[in-house]
């Protein structure tokens, strides 16, 4: 799989499997292209050679709205620079990830996400008050909380101690396996290089 930008800096990915409740480690430097490889895979970038399938569904052959729906659908993503909106709560932010990916307001399960990252009583806080880690707990969250078919997670744990970098594995692995789920991580993040047996570094 290849990806060139305007600039002429490209990427050549190799072959990747993922399979439900299969767990995939990218690590890699900065710069080796693992934010445009995750890009990929959530079909925000589109390759322009080799093809990525989500179960029968090939991202390239979709047209815009047709993607955007089923990305709201299937694909749970955990941006590196995190995207809310500035003006909502906590748990605005959550149900409006719900409302997205057209699914039914869910209050109590967003509530259960936000109590297992231990930032329940964030729940009713602007989200401009959080901390960089305390918002990389909420964006796991919104991340999870439509049950995709699909995780992908951007530097997951960057902003996060030990303890709250063990949580947050634990919790992606078993949303994953409770959704039946494929989880990929890319990470410059060694301390996951133990946490996950299935890996893969760039160069």
């Amino acid at each position: 799989m290849q990806y060139q930008y305007d600039d002429g800096h490209s990427f050549s990915f190799p072959d990747l499997v993922c399979g439900k409740k299969e767990k995939l480690l990218v690590l890699g430097s900065s710069g080796v292209g693992k934010s445009t490889l995750l890009h990929l895979l959530g079909g925000l970038l589109n390759a322009q050679k080799g093809s990525i399938v989500l179960g029968t569904k090939d991202l390239a052959q979709m047209k815009h709205a047709e993607l955007d729906k089923f990305r709201g659908d299937h694909i749970g993503i955990v941006f590196q620079k995190n995207h809310f909106i500035a003006s909502l709560s906590v748990l605005e932010n959550l149900l409006m990830a719900q409302f997205f990916g057209g699914k039914n307001e869910d209050q109590a399960k967003c509530m259960n996400l936000l109590e297992r990252l231990n930032i329940q009583g964030k729940a009713n806080k602007s989200i401009r008050t959080l901390s960089e880690g305390e918002k990389q707990r909420v964006a796991i969250a919104r991340a999870l909380v439509n049950n995709p078919s699909l995780i992908l997670a951007d530097e997951p744990t960057s902003a996060l101690d030990d303890k709250n970098c063990d949580e947050v594995i634990h919790l992606l692995e078993e949303q994953a396996n409770i959704a039946e789920a494929a989880l990929v991580i890319v990470t410059h993040d060694t301390r996951l290089k133990d946490k996950v047996s299935n890996q893969i570094t760039l160069v």
